[in-house]
């Protein structure tokens, strides 16, 4: 389950970032296990981990939970916290958007080039 929540007021702007989250909230309710709308996206992530920081990258990313890649990654059932900066064109705003995120990884998958793990987003907050 997937909270919503904002860290402050969205005032004069509020619309625009309303409409780019409800399509998100809307992609959860329509798709509610791992077949969320995924956006492609190649953003740079700092993964927090019990193991310490981890630096990655997107490979793609939902309302439900992303796909990443790392030089190492932190085991199955391992809590992360992260914020990713999510570009305006995709959450619907005038600026980019923070989006403070708490979640767990759920799988492996491990290729020739890289080392991915898929996580899913058990709660987040927008920072704006």
């Amino acid at each position: 389950m997937h909270r919503y929540r904002t860290m402050c007021d969205m005032d004069f702007d509020r619309e625009p970032r309303k409409r780019g989250m409800a399509q998100l909230q809307q992609a959860v309710a329509e798709n509610a296990v791992r077949s969320a709308v995924r956006f492609p996206m190649q953003l740079a992530v700092l993964l927090e981990t019990e193991e310490g920081p981890i630096q990655a990258l997107t490979i793609d990313v939902s309302a439900n939970g992303l796909l990443f890649s790392a030089d190492r990654i932190p085991p199955v059932g391992s809590r992360i916290v992260f914020t990713l900066t999510m570009p305006s064109a995709v959450m619907g705003s005038v600026n980019d958007v923070l989006v403070h995120c708490i979640g767990r990884i759920v799988r492996h998958q491990d290729t020739e080039q890289t080392m991915r793990a898929a996580a899913v987003i058990d709660e987040y907050f927008l920072k704006v």
